[in-house]
């Protein structure tokens, strides 16, 4: 394999884990990986990779994102949540990830994106019932469906890596 060649497909590989890697800190790694995989393919002339396979990540890779967004909202409701909690819960969770990007050399988003949830949920609920005890619950719920998003969607991220590099191995 040629030196530039061997450059190139070492930077696509990066790029494949940090998509998948990008998943804990609530981006859409799942896109990352699908533009990657594009250019690849692109860029080898649809060799190993090509439409049917692209096709397929584009569908895993919508599906991820609609888990990894319905589950939050459903963990929240779940757990009583109303839709000022749901949706404080969504943007507490957007802010809190910003904000905590400093701290831990960029892992501070990671908890600041799960303490936003549950701090939205729990604000939007409080502020509106005036009750502690159901606000609390709401952001637990937002906080355990934030987690099983994150999961669900890092599984799905790992299932396109996996067929991305078995296409291109096999």
């Amino acid at each position: 394999m040629p030196l530039l060649e061997a450059a190139g497909f070492t930077v696509f590989v990066v790029i494949l884990l940090v998509g998948v890697f990008s998943i804990i800190f609530g981006f859409p790694g799942t896109f990352l990986i699908l533009g990657d995989v594009v250019v690849y393919a692109l860029a080898t002339g649809f060799e190993k990779i090509g439409c049917k396979i692209i096709i397929a990540l584009v569908c895993i890779s919508l599906l991820a994102e609609a888990t990894d967004f319905f589950t939050g909202v459903v963990g929240a409701r779940r757990y009583g949540s109303s839709k000022s909690g749901v949706v404080l819960s969504i943007i507490g969770g957007i802010v809190g990830a910003i904000l905590m990007i400093p701290i831990l050399m960029g892992l501070g988003a990671i908890i600041g994106a799960f303490l936003g949830g549950f701090a939205g949920a729990f604000l939007g609920e409080y502020l509106e019932q005036r009750k502690f005890k159901p606000a609390i619950r709401a952001g637990y719920g937002a906080f355990i469906g934030r987690l099983a998003g994150v999961f669900l969607k890092g599984s799905l991220a790992i299932v396109m890596v996996v067929i991305t590099m078995s296409a291109i191995y096999f």
